[in-house]
């Protein structure tokens, strides 16, 4: 088995694994839950990216921070998603990588979140890398290495 220091992969550039901005479901901070909530359940996704008119990017905002925002004292309060806005519940701590990252870092990123932000040098969103598109080719890469070794 190939060392994996020498192992092609990891120097793989990210570019291919970009999945572009315009592609990307988001929402802005000033949007409301309920229209973050609409687009949520509309794309199937659990968390998106939220980003600012000026397609920089400001949090994400997850299907789990909507519905905990309902929960009031004693029953949900479904009516609170039309109030509170999107800004108020994103979470702002999150991985996010510039466009010439390795892919070891992205990689490395991947384990605790379903996808990584990709951001240029300017700060401008370019898109995601989603942890499915990264293990697809991993699968692809060893079963090529395993056909190879035989």
């Amino acid at each position: 088995m190939q060392n994996l220091q020498e192992c092609h992969v990891l120097q793989q550039p990210i570019e291919s694994f970009i999945i572009s901005a315009e592609e990307v479901a988001h929402v802005q901070p000033d949007n409301s839950l309920e229209h973050a909530l609409l687009v949520l359940v509309k794309s199937g996704y659990t968390a998106i990216p939220v980003l600012d008119t000026s397609f920089k990017l400001r949090g994400l905002i997850s299907k789990a921070q909507i519905l905990d925002s309902m929960i009031g004292i004693e029953k949900l309060e479904p009516e609170r998603l039309h109030k509170t806005s999107v800004g108020d519940v994103m979470s702002i701590s999150f991985q996010c990588v510039s466009e010439d990252a390795p892919f070891e870092k992205v990689l490395s990123y991947s384990i605790n979140n379903p996808f990584i932000c990709v951001e240029n040098h300017q700060g401008s969103f370019l898109g995601i890398i989603t942890r499915s598109k990264l293990l697809a080719y991993l699968n692809g890469y060893l079963h090529e290495q395993k056909k190879h070794q035989k």
